[in-house]
Formats: structure tokens, sequence, C-alpha cells
């Protein structure tokens, strides 16, 4: 049972004023809308950056505050990444979204978060922005992005829920398009089809897909998960038969509804106690 939260959340910029980076409408500017547990309780909290799916054209709003909320309702930090998109192409999603967990580890003593313990989680698109940073965390950062080489973009856990992972098979054209504006040619898509890039040293992840969704195919999620197999990456893989794409935390859909729960379940260690003990 979800319950109505009420808290307003703090907006923390991601990028200074005058960056090159804030788009010319000020609604776009990305940033961080943070949410926190209602039951302050033993601090730091562990912390989850989520990424809403959207194609690439706009942030899917179920996908945002929602999910932040519950989270907190459950002793989490929720923090929702607004990061760029359409017209804005490749690569300022990634680098909203990096920059958002540099900053979260940065902030980490004002906003009583636990630096060793942020997790990224993305939908759909917001999935592949997540994934592409978490795979390839301290890469060619953002000249503007003045915490890189002092903080790290490698978020400890990595939640995916129907993600976009591959832009080389299966492609998902509408984000492709979105992304790029045109097709870049093989080699682009392929530095952000995340499955190449899976190691030892790609955070634990748990991945939420239905069989039968028919925007993204599953086998994006399967693909990676076999990635992460072969990598010994420690994988928690939940695929419903039946759903369809954008489901969010799937409260009206009863076969689906337990997702979110199972994903506290996998968190629980970076629960308190109290919050375990309270678990479903």
């Amino acid at each position: 049972m979800m319950e109505r939260y009420l808290m307003r959340p703090r907006i923390v910029n991601l990028w200074i004023d005058g960056s090159a980076n804030n788009p010319r409408n000020p609604t776009e500017r990305p940033r961080l809308e943070i949410y926190h547990p209602t039951e302050r309780g033993a601090m730091p909290h562990a912390a989850v950056i989520v990424c809403p799916g959207g194609g690439y054209r706009f942030l899917s709003p179920h996908e945002a505050a929602p999910v932040a909320q519950y989270l907190a309702q459950h002793g989490l930090v929720g923090l929702v990444c607004h990061y760029r998109v359409a017209p804005a192409r490749y690569p300022a999603p990634m680098e909203d979204v990096a920059r958002a967990v540099r900053l979260t580890r940065a902030m980490a003593y004002e906003l009583g978060i636990d630096p060793t313990r942020i997790a990224l989680m993305g939908f759909s698109a917001g999935g592949h922005a997540a994934v592409t940073v978490a795979s390839q965390y301290d890469g060619d950062a953002d000249g503007e992005d003045d915490l890189a080489g002092y903080h790290s973009a490698r978020p400890e856990r990595l939640i995916l829920a129907y993600p976009v992972i591959s832009m080389v098979i299966d492609v998902h054209e509408a984000c492709m398009l979105n992304l790029f504006g045109r097709d870049p040619g093989v080699e682009v898509r392929a530095a952000v089809s995340a499955e190449h890039h899976v190691d030892a040293h790609t955070p634990p992840t748990f991945l939420f897909h239905t069989a039968d969704d028919p925007m993204v195919p599953v086998s994006h999620s399967l693909r990676y998960a076999a990635a992460c197999r072969a990598a010994g990456v420690p994988l928690d893989l939940h695929i419903f038969a039946h759903g369809p794409h954008g489901v969010g935390l799937a409260q009206e859909y009863a076969t689906l509804a337990i997702w979110p729960e199972l994903l506290l379940r996998w968190l629980a260690d970076w629960l308190s106690a109290d919050k375990r003990r309270n678990l479903p």
C-alpha cells in the first residue's frame, strides 16, 4: 500500500548559473529534486538517484517524484535527476546523470547521505542513461564538471526498470533519434550499448522487465543480465510474464505491483533495522 507523501522536495541545480549546460528555458534546467524520509531516524541514509524515462524526449512524471517519494517512505533519500533531453543530444543526458552522482556524493554530509551507499535507478531511456554512466562512470567528463577527479560517478548499486540497454540490437528507434538526432554510426552506438561494457567493476544490479514489453524488448535486460553473469557481477533479475511498457511503480497492475517490494528486499541491508522488520 502506497501512502500519500506530502513533503516538499529540496531542489539543487546540477550546473552553476551561466553554464552552457543550462537550457534557455529555466524549467528545463538540469537539477536534483530531493526527498528525505519523513522519519529521519539514524543518519546518514542510503540514497537512490532516480532517472525517469521518456524516450530522451521528455521525463515521465510517474517515474519521477512518486518513485523518490516511495523510497523516502521506506527510509532512503530519494533524488530525482532531471536530465537534459531532446533537442539536447548525446552526451548531455549522461553528463547530467554523472554530475548528479558526483554532486550527491560531494553534498552527502549536508544532505544526510552516506556517500558509500548511493544507488542509480533508471526507467526505460532513463535506464539507458543510468547504465551508461554506471558502466563508464569516470570516462570523458564534461569540462564544466569541477567535481570530476574528486568524486566518482560510479554508483554502489544499479537499479534498472525495463531499460534500454543496446543501441545496436533490437534498437528503440525513437530513443536513438532523440539522443543522436540522426544515426551516428555503429561505432558510436556500440559505445553506448552497455552490454559491451560490463566488467568486474560494474555495480551490483537489480533488473525488472516484462516478457512481452511492446516497446523495449525484454532482450535488452536479458542481454545485460548475461553480461553481468559472465563478469561475475551480482544480479537480481525479475521478468514478469505480461505487462505494458512504462508501468512505473505498477500499483494498478495486480501481477506487477510486487516489484517495488522486491526492490526493497534487495536494498534491505541499506535500510534501518525497523524498516527491515516492516518489509512486506
